[in-house]
């Protein structure tokens, strides 16, 4: 080999390519991390071919050197124990500047025996994984930088260190550390999490973050038409060439023109679409009683009112201790108000009931329609009526039977 191609790597001086291989290489690695770490093996919303699984296992090995069974692990773990001190890698606990700087310091401090043994199941256990993949992590990433220099010489240097730092910067800090902290929200979940754009083509989907807390058994992270997927087109194209299969794409709901009647098809239509009633409620009962007691308010009435709509519907976890003190001055100042807002903690907490039997929350969801409805507000009978035509669709009904 020649002093030019040792110092330039058998392309020879370029910027353009060294650009282009970075942009290809770390956008294959998160394709290989949404799709198959991520919705294939840790939440088991998407089945993949074989051959595919392992193409994906064999190029995460050497552009991050991440162990399957350890990534999936303490995703687990972040989704079972969200925004606690047993989260691995929470802004809320850990502070969004700290999981932005040192997110793959949480990613690797979040994995232990237990954590393996409690959420590490049903990831790759054959002998390539036990021999090569998980015992030697510090291969492939040799393997890349060893690619690289091949490549572009003295600049495969930098272009190592770029792909080395691309995934923990994105998908450590921004995902994991921003989608907790900045951005807007679908839906009340019981955590911080927030969708963030628009990243949408550089973390592949990743960025829709509260919809993924939402549903995260649903393969496809979209659910707003302005919201864009970029892996849920991946799985598409797959999906046309049989190397995937979607298995969940969100609620198994429907509903059902003119049904008038609360039975028990509506209840687990409802507590199974739960987190988008309440969005709803927040929409179409919430949104516009807060805009006519805005019309109505004066002064310091009006500014209290002010992103009233909001904090009424934010789960209490999520909230500051100023934001519930001012729910308190909201409901004593309109009365109407502290109707909705009551109704709305009190549906709320129908979800947290699900251990009890079916009939029991069958009554209970009853009684708070019969509430809702005696209280004359149009909203809220509109709300109600709606609720009256969900139903579980025949397909899934004779699915689970």
């Amino acid at each position: 080999m020649s002093f030019y191609e040792w110092w330039y790597g058998i392309v020879g001086f370029s910027i353009l390519w060294p650009i282009l291989f970075v942009a290809l290489t770390t956008h294959t690695t998160f394709i290989a991390i949404t799709l198959y770490l991520h919705r294939h093996s840790a939440h088991r919303s998407l089945d993949l071919h074989p051959a595919l699984c392992h193409f994906f296992r064999f190029f995460l090995w050497v552009s991050t050197g991440m162990v399957t069974k350890e990534w999936t692990a303490v995703h687990r773990r972040h989704h079972a124990k969200t925004e606690t001190e047993e989260d691995p890698h929470s802004p809320v606990i850990f502070g969004l500047f700290n999981v932005i700087r040192k997110g793959s310091e949480y990613y690797r401090d979040g994995i232990d025996e237990e954590t393996i043994r409690k959420y590490g199941k049903g990831t790759p256990d054959d002998w390539v994984e036990r021999n090569i993949y998980s015992r030697f992590t510090w291969a492939g990433v040799a393997l890349f930088a060893v690619v690289d220099l091949f490549l572009f010489g003295i600049v495969g240097v930098i272009v190592w260190a770029v792909q080395m730092i691309w995934t923990p910067f994105w998908a450590a800090g921004i995902v994991n550390g921003v989608g907790h902290a900045w951005g807007y929200r679908n839906f009340e979940t019981q955590d911080a999490s927030k969708n963030i754009v628009p990243i949408g083509l550089l973390v592949c989907g990743e960025e829709l973050h509260n919809n993924h807390h939402t549903y995260p058994n649903s393969a496809r992270f979209s659910f707003k038409p302005w919201e864009f997927d970029l892996g849920w087109q991946y799985i598409r194209v797959l999906a046309f060439l049989r190397l995937a299969r979607p298995l969940h794409t969100g609620p198994v709901v429907e509903q059902v023109n003119g049904k008038s009647i609360i039975d028990m098809d509506t209840l687990w239509a409802v507590v199974n679409d739960r987190f988008r009633v309440m969005a709803h409620y927040a929409d179409n009962v919430v949104k516009p009683i807060v805009q006519i007691e805005k019309q109505d308010a004066e002064g310091p009435i009006r500014g209290l009112l002010r992103g009233a709509r909001r904090i009424l519907c934010s789960d209490q976890m999520v909230l500051r201790k100023r934001e519930i003190d001012k729910i308190d001055e909201i409901t004593r100042h309109s009365a109407q108000l502290k109707i909705i807002y009551d109704l709305h903690e009190e549906l709320n907490s129908l979800w947290a009931k699900r251990t009890g039997s079916g009939d029991e929350l069958l009554n209970a969801f009853k009684r708070w329609c019969a509430r809702a409805e005696e209280t004359g507000v149009d909203v809220l009978r509109k709300f109600v009526a709606e609720l009256k035509t969900y139903s579980v669709p025949k397909v899934a009904k004779s699915t689970s039977s």
